[in-house]
């Protein structure tokens, strides 16, 4: 996967690396390189999206009744 930010004209070099900061953002790149640093067990993978799903419900259930 490649991405490409290309540096328009008179545009500084800092905005450029925003764009490609955002960009990388919102493909999740920076995300995943986090979460794949360290070997994580296959039984603390489920153990750790069994709870994130537990609070993203609460959090449904909560925001449901408003």
């Amino acid at each position: 996967m490649s991405l490409d930010v290309s540096v328009r004209k008179g545009e500084p070099m800092e905005r450029a690396l925003r764009r490609l900061k955002k960009r990388l953002d919102r493909e999740g790149v920076i995300r995943d390189v986090r979460a794949k640093r360290y070997f994580e067990k296959p039984s603390q993978a489920k153990r750790r999206k069994k709870k994130e799903l537990d609070f993203n419900n609460m959090l449904r259930v909560r925001y449901s009744k408003m």
